[in-house]
């Protein structure tokens, strides 16, 4: 039996490393659409393309669900050639860009997973290079690929992955993400979350001072500052971060009330069930299901329980937004960044207790006001597993999307052999 060459090895180890990324990539992207098209928009508007801004949420449908297919179709050894060569051109429209990134920063991260894992731009630039370095040895000796499937089953791979994906995100964005990366998941506790532990390591910083003496600037350090020698004028100081210290994973959740008063700790610290619908901008805001939304506050206020709708809206847009829907609850104020990160879905519901998430609701979710005596019995129950139904979550989809394909294999598979199987008799009898 013949040994695999190197070149036959380090082809395979390639299309794994580029199919698994590319796998990941899409998967977590179309995760969290919404949070997809907003990285998106920003990159769109820190290159002055903000004419296209409006199509950022179909980039972000499409991009996830290209990665996803074609690390589907390099895994399984589908279409090599095509494969190969469509990975190799987003490689290398993909690593110019996240130079141009690394080097002057107009995004924060680049948003290659999504929520899911976070890198630098120069983290996401090296990573960039490696993967070029194996699209193109990939695309140099796609044909050593082993295939999966025979080619009339090719067709199948890439449209099922493609549409599976999409029917995935599309669901992510009329509900609420299947997994949340965020820091706002249910089951956390956001005070618990907000606090710095006494040992944690503080930022770390260097101070420096410009004094000008005779028309001439000197910079001083903290140490030796001629602070008390009145022949030197101060001009500036400048203060450099040297070394960042620790940083909670919940760092700016502050909320005001309508007059200015911060009300965070008073929200955090309530023994009671707290209702608090999340609304960014409410002249933006789904007012489809207002009616869901005014019965929970009616039966928050028939049960002793607070209700308050947070945004970072104007006065006028509260005011507007009360003459639509009717709406008779209180509100409060807060960083429409925050809001975002918050829940995906504007407006959408967080049900509380003394600072800990029970749920969260969608707008497209939020119960009704004969549903809420149950609804609230299972969610204030503290024996409740959140994590358990992520997982059940988790397991569906996957299935809804492996049957299919390990059928069509086993289907492929099997056609194959009876294929071959006369084949060979015909040519046994012909030796004979």
């Amino acid at each position: 039996m013949n040994r695999p060459s190197f070149s036959k090895i380090l082809v395979e180890t390639c299309r794994l490393l580029l199919g698994v990324v590319f796998l990941f990539s899409g998967a977590t992207k179309a995760v969290d659409p919404q949070g997809g098209a907003i990285k998106i928009a920003d990159y769109l508007v820190a290159f002055g393309l903000d004419t296209f801004k409006e199509l950022s949420l179909f980039f972000a449908f499409n991009l996830s669900a290209v990665e996803f297919a074609l690390g589907v179709t390099l895994l399984l050894g589908v279409y090599r050639r095509y494969a190969a060569w469509l990975t190799l051109l987003m490689m290398c429209f993909m690593t110019p860009l996240t130079l141009y990134l690394a080097l002057f920063d107009p995004v924060s991260d680049c948003g290659c997973f999504g929520e899911a894992l976070l890198l630098t731009n120069w983290q996401t630039f090296f990573k960039n290079v490696v993967l070029l370095a194996a699209a193109c040895y990939l695309w140099r000796y796609n044909q050593h690929l082993v295939r999966g499937f025979s080619r009339q089953a090719y067709w199948f791979v890439p449209l099922w992955s493609y549409l599976f994906i999409c029917g995935f995100a599309y669901h992510n964005y009329m509900h609420l993400p299947i997994v949340d990366f965020r820091p706002y998941k249910i089951g956390v506790n956001i005070q618990a979350e907000r606090m710095i532990p006494e040992d944690a390591p503080q930022d770390e910083y260097r101070y420096s001072f410009i004094y000008e003496k005779a028309g001439v600037r000197k910079e001083f350090g903290l140490e030796d500052a001629p602070a008390e020698d009145s022949t030197w004028t101060f001009v500036e100081s400048r203060t450099e971060l040297l070394k960042q210290g620790y940083v909670p994973p919940i760092a700016d959740f502050v909320i005001h009330d309508r007059i200015g008063e911060e009300v965070t700790d008073q929200l955090l610290d309530d023994p009671r069930p707290l209702f608090l619908l999340i609304a960014p901008h409410l002249a933006e805001a789904d007012d489809e299901h207002i009616d869901e939304i005014n019965q929970t506050y009616d039966y928050s206020v028939e049960h002793d329980m607070d209700f308050y709708c947070v945004t970072a809206s104007t006065d006028e847009e509260i005011a507007e937004w009360e003459e639509q829907t009717g709406a008779e609850y209180p509100y409060l104020r807060a960083d429409d960044t925050l809001l975002k990160t918050m829940i995906r879905s504007n407006p959408g519901l967080f049900l509380l207790r003394e600072g800990t998430i029970l749920m969260k609701w969608h707008c497209n979710d939020i119960p009704t006001e004969e549903q809420w005596p149950e609804e609230l019995a299972y969610y204030l129950d503290e024996n409740r597993d959140p994590k358990a139904q992520e997982e059940g979550r988790l397991i569906t989809n996957l299935l809804t999307f492996t049957v299919p394909l390990s059928l069509i294999w086993l289907y492929d598979l099997l056609r194959h052999r009876i294929r071959r199987k006369p084949r060979k008799q015909i040519e046994g009898k012909k030796t004979e």
